[in-house]
């Protein structure tokens, strides 16, 4: 008698044995190579001055030997010098906001938006929605992939979805509370502007109708999991993506187990490398994230070098899954703060403060020089500012994270918020050496 399938949306994909799986996606890389070669000249002339032909990818090893793609590459072909389709396949063109240099441009054909759609829906259903429920959309539609991305991939799942895009907390409040939605999609921080925002409004969370919180955008700690879920009376969960890969759905977290994010591996092919060397690092361990698209059409990218600081997870899982999961993201490798020789991330910071239990999980850090002596400001809110918390933040940072800091204490409300985008967290004053 032949088992049930596990309760995942793809099990033809999801479970594949693992022997089938890496078959498929030596093939797919190999179709993706070729394309390139074929269709992209920037990157066959990369190839070519590597000594490098698709026809040497004979193992999923052997891919290590070839360059990576950066976020300058893009920037350099500004804005469709790296695409594989004509012009007139085109369906869609996503950007970046350009806040750190020149946008970056990415463009869909109607293979890349349905693919956009399955994996959103996969990782949709992962976080624990069902078809007939309620989608409350709060990533911001427009340029950014993150609302229309998840929008399409909530009605292939056959959501009712409800596009609200970002900002206008208090019409997100009414909405929520008069639709009464079982999803949300929104970054963390945006999550709990809401949930402060109901607790204002004197809404306790079991009066809510949200079960699920599907979050992402941004790097965020466990105790602000619980800090959402606690406030929204949720099971959150986190989904990961990048425009330049597809946007969101790159992987998802199961509602089930939340441990790890389930990386779509029929579509996209994660390595982890050392930061420093680009080396392959094992299972495991913490490196850059590296993905290839082996699905994408328009915009095939080989070895697209994220920048996203995580592993990939080694051990089995509960769901019957044979795809690999990656770890959440500790920051960013360009995000890193080396202070005073001690690498920091934000999100450590943010575990401190959220530890504490009595901390606002709202914070800046702020980077300055004096003389040579790089300082680290750490901006947050308190119910109650008094020298003794002020002096237990700054002795629990030292301990934990190991580097000297000075707090600034401000009241509630008395830092910026998230009105539905990335919240900016570090702010770097210090001029360069």
């Amino acid at each position: 008698m032949t088992a049930p399938h596990p309760d995942v949306f793809q099990p033809e994909f999801e479970c594949l044995p693992v022997p089938r799986l890496r078959a498929l996606q030596l093939e797919r890389l190999r179709a993706t190579l070729a394309r390139q070669w074929d269709r992209v000249p920037p990157m066959r002339a990369r190839l070519e001055e590597a000594g490098l032909h698709p026809d040497d990818l004979r193992t999923l090893e052997d891919l290590a030997a070839f360059p990576f793609t950066r976020k300058a590459d893009l920037r350099a072909h500004y804005p469709l010098g790296l695409v594989a389709a004509p012009r007139h396949e085109l369906r869609r063109v996503h950007a970046s906001s350009g806040t750190s240099g020149k946008a970056t441009v990415v463009a869909y054909d109607q293979n890349d938006l349905n693919v956009f759609a399955e994996v959103v829906a996969r990782s949709l259903y992962a976080a624990g929605a069902r078809p007939g429920m309620t989608f409350h959309n709060a990533y911001g539609y427009g340029l950014f992939t993150g609302g229309l991305g998840t929008h399409a991939g909530a009605e292939r799942l056959g959501l009712c979805t409800v596009p609200v895009s970002g900002g206008g907390t208090e019409r997100q409040l009414d909405l929520i509370l008069d639709l009464q939605p079982e999803v949300i999609a929104c970054t963390p921080s945006y999550a709990l502007v809401l949930a402060e925002g109901f607790r204002r409004r004197g809404v306790p969370p079991a009066d809510l109708s949200l079960r699920y919180a599907v979050l992402g955008a941004e790097p965020w700690a466990e105790k602000t999991r619980e800090g959402v879920q606690a406030g929204l009376g949720v099971t959150a969960t986190n989904i990961y993506g990048l425009s330049e890969i597809i946007g969101p759905g790159v992987s998802g977290e199961d509602a089930r187990e939340r441990r790890g994010s389930y990386v779509w591996e029929d579509h996209f092919y994660p390595e982890i490398v050392h930061p420093d060397t680009g080396a392959p690092l094992p299972d495991g361990e913490w490196g850059v994230l590296v993905l290839t698209s082996m699905t994408r059409t328009a915009l095939p990218l080989l070895r697209y070098w994220t920048g996203d600081i995580t592993r990939l997870l080694p051990e089995p899982n509960s769901t019957g899954r044979t795809v690999r999961r990656m770890d959440g993201v500790r920051g960013r490798s360009d995000d890193l703060i080396i202070l005073r020789g001690v690498n920091v991330y934000p999100t450590q910071l943010e575990a401190v403060l959220l530890g504490l239990g009595h901390v606002s999980p709202h914070y800046h850090v702020v980077l300055t020089r004096t003389g040579t002596l790089d300082e680290l400001t750490l901006q947050l809110e308190v119910p109650q500012a008094s020298a003794g918390l002020r002096d237990e933040i700054e002795r629990q940072v030292k301990a934990q994270v190991g580097v000297t800091i000075r707090c600034d204490l401000h009241e509630p409300g008395g830092l910026p918020r998230s009105e539905g985008g990335k919240l900016r967290r570090v702010t770097d004053h210090r001029p360069p050496r």
